[in-house]
């Protein structure tokens, strides 16, 4: 029986870009993460991900609560010893040459910063909505800057921070199915002309910039919108009472080189078969860490 009456607007399908990555992705792990209660038990941290975690803290902090009194490099240094955390690593010793590694990259990054500038948004929650869904999701910063147009007035730009070691291109912030979401997010939100996105890469000190037009952000809504629907049909499925067969028909495991990475491998036969599990801290070695058979969202 349908939980909406007659003449009623079609509920909305909440979602942020990572939940409809994992959909696309897999839709086993999508499964395990947001419908199986209590959740299916994950495998240990990630260090790549503590490392990620740690510098994007402390970047917020920087450029999101500090005074420029504090934004030192001295202060920075307290900020991440006193923030670093030993999830994921292989021992400690790993664990205090990555707080040394993380140190650097963010002192490199911030070296020449402007300690009196002031981002219009850092962790801001965008959101927007269509016919059919309701999207949202944090921006690690939002940059008011002068136009380029010529106009005299200011534009948006999305900003996100990067720490895999794999660099990065203007093809990776086109592609990028997030940041041309928080577009859309910060323009409805906060009621400003916003077309361009970085990717700031740590390790390197680089930019990677691409200028979405509206032929773009509509390509990537459409995209988002699929998802959405296959995902909104799915979860409906699953609510209405599956047996254990009929779940893992309508969210199979979506098996390849990536599955040595998923949080639930070692609970995953045919991801087993194809991708051994990885040890926590195997992206930080320097063959793996940030190679393309770590998952973007999870790399950071």
């Amino acid at each position: 029986m349908s939980d909406t009456l007659p003449g009623m607007p079609t509920k909305l399908f909440v979602a942020t870009p990572t939940k409809l990555l994992n959909f696309a992705d897999c839709k086993r792990k999508y499964r395990f993460t947001y419908l199986e209660t209590p959740r299916p038990p994950k495998g240990p941290p990630w260090a790549h991900n503590t490392v990620g975690g740690i510098v994007h803290e402390v970047l917020a902090e920087f450029f999101g609560r500090w005074p420029a009194s504090r934004r030192t490099p001295d202060e920075v240094v307290a900020k991440i010893r006193s923030s670093w955390r030993q999830e994921g690593f292989r021992d400690e010793q790993q664990a205090l040459t990555w707080r040394e590694r993380s140190t650097e990259m963010i002192l490199g990054y911030l070296r020449d910063s402007d300690p009196y500038y002031e981002p219009l948004g850092v962790e801001r929650t965008v959101a927007f909505t269509t016919d059919r869904a309701s999207l949202r999701g944090r921006v690690d910063r939002i940059d008011e800057r002068p136009a380029r147009d010529g106009s005299g007035g200011t534009e948006l730009v999305i900003v996100d921070y990067k720490t895999g070691r794999h660099p990065l291109t203007s093809t990776d912030a086109r592609s990028s199915l997030a940041l041309a979401l928080y577009v859309l997010g910060a323009r409805r939100v906060l009621r400003r002309p916003s077309t361009r996105v970085e990717l700031h890469h740590l390790p390197t000190n680089t930019v990677a910039a691409a200028d979405h037009d509206d032929a773009s952000l509509a390509r990537h809504q459409r995209r988002a919108e699929s998802i959405a629907d296959d995902a909104a049909a799915a979860e409906a499925r699953w609510h209405s009472g599956l047996t254990p067969a009929e779940a893992d028909e309508y969210f199979p495991p979506q098996p390849s080189a990536l599955c040595g990475w998923c949080d639930f491998a070692r609970i995953c036969p045919q991801g087993r078969r194809v991708a051994a599990p990885r040890d926590p801290w195997a992206a930080l070695e320097t063959a793996g860490y940030g190679d393309t058979e770590v998952p973007v969202a999870e790399a950071c």
